[in-house]
C-alpha cells in the first residue's frame, strides 16, 4: 500500500508528514524551507511510494481567507501539474498550530513550543491525524 504525507504550508517552512504504508499511524517527518519544498518533494517521491498529499488549508475562524491561503491554492494547481498521478486534496488546518503547541507542551517540552520547525512537523502530522480520521476506510 502507498503512503500519505501533509504539507503544513508557510511562506517560510513547511512542515511534512508520513504514514505508514497502512494509512494508520501519521508521523512528522521534517521541516523545510518553503523555497525548497518541491526539490524535497520530488526525492521523496523517489524514495517513498505516495498515494495523496494532504495540504492544510488556512481559514479564520469564520472560514474566511486567511493571509495565505490563496498560496496555498495556488501550491495544490502546482503540485497537480508537478505530480499528475497524485490525489492532491486540502484538509481543514485552522486550530493545527494551537493543537501542535499544546501537544508539544504536554509532551514535556514547553522550551520547544518557540522551536518553529518542530511546531511545523507537529502540525503536519496533526492535519494528517484528521485526514486519517476523517477518511477512515
Amino acid at each position: 500500500m502507498s503512503k500519505i504525507i501533509s504539507l503544513d504550508f508557510g511562506l517560510k517552512r513547511t512542515g511534512i508528514a508520513i504514514t505508514d504504508e497502512k494509512q494508520i499511524i501519521a508521523s512528522p517527518l521534517t521541516t523545510v524551507d518553503s523555497v525548497q519544498l518541491m526539490s524535497f518533494l520530488h526525492q521523496l517521491m523517489i524514495k517513498e511510494s505516495i498515494e495523496i498529499i494532504v495540504l492544510g488549508y488556512p481559514t479564520r475562524l469564520d472560514g474566511s481567507d486567511s493571509h495565505i491561503t490563496e498560496n496555498v491554492r495556488l501550491l495544490k494547481e502546482v503540485l497537480e501539474k508537478e505530480f499528475p498521478t497524485k490525489s492532491i486534496v486540502f484538509q481543514d488546518e485552522r486550530y493545527s498550530s494551537a493543537s501542535a503547541m499544546e501537544t508539544i507542551h504536554l509532551m514535556g517540552k514547553a522550551k520547544h513550543k518557540k522551536d518553529k520547525k518542530l511546531v511545523d512537523r507537529v502540525a503536519a502530522t496533526i492535519i494528517l491525524s484528521e485526514y486519517l480520521q476523517s477518511n477512515q476506510k
